[in-house]
């Protein structure tokens, strides 16, 4: 199942006015480099939705967290493959 998941903009990892802005979110520890060309106005801190390598949305903090347990509990998560960051 493709899911989009909720994790946290820890570091914009792209210079200024690149092309294809790219950033390192965090999914509880597990860090992935992800394209931030759908939401160029994310800044680090903020909560964004990802689908499959790209940041869709900017989402509210509570709601992620929310989500990302409920994700966590229903073992949905396992497309978080942790050996690779």
């Amino acid at each position: 199942m493709c899911l989009a998941i909720p994790g946290k903009l820890i570091e914009i990892t792209s210079a200024e006015g690149e092309e294809f802005p790219t950033g390192r979110v965090s999914f509880d520890g597990v860090i992935k480099e992800v394209s931030l060309a759908l939401v160029p106005e994310a800044e680090v801190d903020n909560y964004v939705l990802v689908h499959v390598g790209a940041a869709i949305s900017i989402v509210d903090e509570e709601e992620a967290i929310k989500t990302f347990q409920l994700l966590k509990d229903m073992d949905e998560l396992d497309e978080l493959d942790t050996s690779e960051s």
